[in-house]
């Protein structure tokens, strides 16, 4: 099994649902977080990373940490001085138009959203409301461009477009696809030789569907206009994805390896869950598994069965502990030796 990792984590796009399969992984084979100085989930983003922003890094005795996932605007050169030369690299996509319609409500009190009544209103007159010299802007326009480390503003030339790929195919073994979370985890098992217990998960950090709005066939063009650069990623690496597949895995051998991911995920879901599924922030009834709530968007969260045995509570425990909650507990972990 592959135990150097560096996930780019991508703005809403099932990347904290990635981070706990991470943060398993990590704690229970003893592996090395870099963690941002002092603990927290940004990498002083949005702000490139720099090697200095990792707790215990330093220049003049430079330490690989096993995995890099938190939350980062990526700079390969930065990146490689604190993991391995062998770290595999990848990240998760989703499409801008879904990725839009989230961001809008998960970060509706930045500069560019805050005073857009709805996302309509923003998409007839951008400019209205964005700003490209606030230092949130990045959050409403080519999101994933920005945290993939390139200009979101920059001109969408072929040309441009085609150095944005190469220099993303050249840093990445890997992308995943957010809508086709199974698929991604059995590529990502077959990349990183794990086991199927290793990539099994419970969506972590959705919304609840109430928040959710349809968007109409006018507004989804003006999306793929406004986040043009978004877009030809994500097109270009969707392809590439099921590529991938048809060459390393096969459609039949996918199939057979996405039942037995979602078979045990259901299996889990029965030992550990009470009531199989998510619940509203308010029903959770242990306050230490509620997550952060951000903006106008409502995120769900699950409730253990009682009565688990010491094993069974450990496990369940894990796979639906929150993002910032998990990331806290192994930082302490970490470095709980020092003064």
């Amino acid at each position: 099994p592959k135990t150097d990792i560096v996930f780019l984590k991508v703005h809403k796009s099932a990347s904290s649902t990635v981070m706990n399969v991470l943060f398993r992984f990590g704690e229970t084979h003893n592996l090395t977080f870099a963690f941002p100085i002092g603990g927290g989930n940004q990498l002083f983003y949005p702000h490139h990373f720099l090697a200095r922003f990792v707790q215990g890094f330093s220049p003049r005795r430079p330490r690989r940490f096993n995995i890099l996932c938190h939350h980062m605007r990526f700079l390969r050169p930065e990146v490689q001085k604190v993991v391995s030369s062998s770290a595999v690299y990848f990240s998760i996509l989703r499409n801008p138009v879904q990725l839009m319609e989230s961001s809008f409500t998960y970060y509706k009190g930045t500069s560019a959203f805050s005073h857009a009544r709805s996302l309509e209103e923003f998409l007839s007159q951008p400019y209205r409301y964005y700003n490209p010299a606030n230092s949130d802007s990045h959050y409403a326009r080519n999101l994933m461009t920005f945290d993939f480390g390139f200009n979101p503003d920059g001109e969408v030339s072929a040309k441009r477009v085609q150095l944005i790929l190469k220099a993303i195919e050249a840093s990445f073994n890997l992308l995943l696809i957010s809508e086709y979370f199974d698929e991604s985890m059995v590529l990502l098992k077959e990349t990183l030789c794990w086991d199927l217990d290793s990539v099994v998960s419970f969506p972590l950090n959705i919304r609840d569907s109430s928040t959710k709005s349809p968007l109409s066939d006018t507004i989804v063009e003006k999306i793929k206009d406004w986040n043009r650069l978004d877009w030809e990623i994500y097109t270009h690496f969707n392809r590439t994805f099921w590529e991938r597949i048809d060459r390393d895995i096969g459609r039949e051998r996918m199939q057979r390896e996405v039942k037995a991911l979602r078979e045990r995920q259901a299996e889990l879901a029965r030992t550990c869950l009470q009531g199989m599924g998510s619940v509203a922030p308010n029903d959770i009834k242990d306050s230490s598994l509620r997550p952060l709530q951000h903006g106008n968007a409502k995120i769900l969260g699950y409730n253990l069965k009682e009565g688990l045995d010491k094993e069974s509570e450990r496990m369940c425990r894990r796979l639906v502990t929150p993002e910032l909650q998990y990331s806290s507990a192994l930082y302490k972990d970490q470095f709980a030796q020092q003064p």
